[in-house]
């Protein structure tokens, strides 16, 4: 692997970490650097199939979106009608009469790339309010040695650790199918991206298990057992599905990567693709089917 990709990679995962540590704005903010570079990348997807979307106006609803959801989680929802409002509203009166791709288009950049991104925002703070001690919302334990030494992981916010645990487990999903597709894939998965195989595929989601599993039993969740294996399923599918959709768009817009903001990995896109449809599927799993 290249050295380039190597320390890019460890870059970003020292960034990703360090903002979900903090949490509050601190997340939200490099979040929202996320979307908006993440977005700018798929409107130039979007461009290369000549179609005119209303990019400025839904990158600014997606970033009030992210405000939204920090403020107060339950109006986030609200955001979504309004801002497909807001999009359609603008593209109407433009000079140039839109089209039902334009439209789309749009709206789809405002689901995929901006409403769905939001649930991060909606998992790290699950119970963060109450134990905020930094300014703008943020955290920072000030029990390392329980936490380190002696694993008291119940001390800290549950979307800190729900937060962790998912990335946990897409990382093992896309370095398990990463390794074994290279080495032993033998079987194409899907058309859509030539160089994955059904044997990297398995082992992918085979590992986010095994991870989920294994966080499971050491945050002691409820039955840890199923809820590590039902978590690292979902998250392993997830990532799965999230990557092909990604390779799908690039595919249609006739590029290998969607942008090269990355050294050695491509653009924003690229990287997140595994990211964005887990982040809703974690939130209600945990809010909705964990007491």
């Amino acid at each position: 692997m290249p050295w380039p990709r190597i320390i890019s990679g460890v870059i970003a995962i020292a960034m990703a970490l360090s903002s979900t540590l903090l949490g509050g704005w601190y997340f939200t903010i490099a979040i929202a650097i996320v979307v908006y570079l993440g977005q700018q990348e798929y409107f130039n997807l979007v461009r290369a199939r000549g179609i005119a979307p209303a990019a400025k106006t839904t990158m600014f609803v997606s970033q009030v979106l992210l405000v939204i959801c920090t403020l107060d989680s339950s109006l986030a929802d609200a955001v979504m009608p309004i801002a497909g409002t807001l999009i359609c509203f603008y593209l109407l009166f433009q000079p140039q009469l839109a089209t039902i791709a334009d439209i789309s288009a749009s709206i789809m950049g405002l689901f995929y790339v901006g409403y769905l991104p939001s649930y991060w925002v909606r998992l790290r703070d699950i119970d963060s309010a109450t134990i905020s001690n930094l300014p703008l919302g943020g955290y920072w334990p000030t029990n390392w040695n329980d936490v380190l030494a002696q694993g008291n992981f119940a001390s800290l916010p549950q979307g800190l650790t729900a937060t962790v645990l998912t990335f946990l487990c897409i990382w093992a999903a896309d370095i398990g199918a990463y390794i074994i597709g290279k080495f032993f894939g033998k079987t194409p998965l899907s058309d859509i991206s030539p160089k994955k195989t059904v044997e990297g595929a398995v082992f992918g989601i085979t590992a986010s298990v095994t991870v989920g599993i294994g966080g499971a039993y050491v945050l002691d969740l409820p039955h840890s057992l199923l809820t590590g294996s039902a978590l690292g399923l979902l998250i392993g599918i997830a990532s799965l599905l999230g990557d092909l959709t990604e390779s799908l768009l690039k595919r249609d817009a006739g590029v290998k990567d969607s942008g090269k903001l990355i050294p050695g990995h491509g653009g924003i896109l690229d990287r997140t693709d595994s990211y964005i449809f887990t982040a809703p599927l974690v939130y209600y799993f945990v809010t909705l089917l964990l007491p």
